[in-house]
């Protein structure tokens, strides 16, 4: 994307979110949630992701999920997969967007996933090759702790140079992501990093995936925006928090986002005001961690402060 006031919104809670919740959430209800997130105008979406559930007991149901909304044709649905076993299961599921995390950090990539970086790399190989066979897809990889580890503090550009390059050398067709899994990277950061890296690459397509753990998540996207970033992960509600990183609280809050992006005139394509009833819809999940500056303005005065979108915007 190129156009200077669009931005391509990826919704994360189906799956980023989801996995923090330790009490199972009904299928039924994680059905209704992604319904309503489509409703809001979202054309990018990770609804799940196939893995061990005794890793992940919340996807357990992922298979019933991915039956639900494996006929949408009007968005890009992406499934996380960790190894080319579940890269088979998804694509046998009818899903053709595959997403794929190696962390940059050697400790928290055995932590996370129980590999070495290199391992990690090999089964991004195995995916490659197994979904090679399928004819078309879309393959995205999230590039965990690219700023901060929880382990070993603060990790190199360098570092995050070296892992990137050896990824996009097996999947140079990816999409690549950033991602603050600890949420202490801060706006210059952000933006000094996607900088160094397009300046180098400027042929790839690059993402910014945010937590808001001190409260930078929408300061640091709006610096992934101006490096030249035009896609970006938050998850409605803020719902999250990854437990394979201490310390780090949930997503940036989706509905902040819009709210901030539409302000400044970039517009998104999103129904803020039906985004905001499928965040009180999540809030209310039990066990789930929210955190939403915009979920506590009244909404009349959310309406108020909003620029008119053109008939042009709202046909998009």
């Amino acid at each position: 994307m190129t156009d200077r006031r669009r931005v391509e919104f990826v919704e994360v809670a189906p799956r980023d979110g989801f996995q923090s919740i330790g009490e199972p959430i009904p299928t039924a209800e994680k059905i209704a949630i992604i319904d309503g997130l489509l409703e809001a105008g979202f054309r990018r979406m990770e609804i799940g992701s196939f893995v061990n559930p005794k890793a992940v007991p919340q996807m357990a149901d992922m298979a019933e999920v991915a039956v639900a909304f494996r006929d949408r044709k009007d968005a890009r649905l992406s499934i996380l997969v960790p190894n080319s076993k579940g890269a088979e299961i998804a694509l046998e599921s009818g899903y053709r967007a595959l997403v794929f995390v190696v962390s940059v950090s050697e400790t928290h990539n055995r932590k996370n996933v129980r590999r070495s970086v290199a391992e990690s790399l090999d089964q991004l190989r195995s995916i490659v090759e197994t979904i090679g066979r399928s004819g078309d897809y879309a393959l995205r990889i999230d590039l965990a702790t690219a700023f901060d580890c929880p382990f070993d503090g603060t990790v190199s550009l360098d570092d995050l140079r070296r892992v990137y390059l050896a990824a996009r050398s097996i999947a140079p067709d990816a999409e690549f992501a950033l991602c603050d899994t600890t949420g202490c990277a801060d706006p210059l950061s952000v933006e000094t990093r996607f900088s160094a890296l397009i300046k180098e690459d400027p042929q790839a397509t690059w993402a910014f995936h945010g937590h808001d753990t001190f409260g930078m998540g929408v300061a640091n996207s709006f610096a992934a925006y101006s490096a030249g970033v035009r896609i970006i992960d938050a998850a409605t509600a803020g719902l999250g928090g990854c437990p394979f990183a201490p310390g780090a609280s949930g997503n940036t809050a989706m509905e902040d986002l819009v709210f901030a992006f539409t302000r400044g005139g970039v517009d998104s394509g999103i129904d803020l005001e039906r985004l905001l009833n499928a965040a009180d819809r999540i809030a209310r999940l039990p066990g789930g961690q929210t955190e939403s500056h915009l979920r506590q303005v009244p909404r009349e005065r959310i309406a108020q402060v909003l620029p008119e979108r053109t008939a042009e915007q709202r046909a998009q």
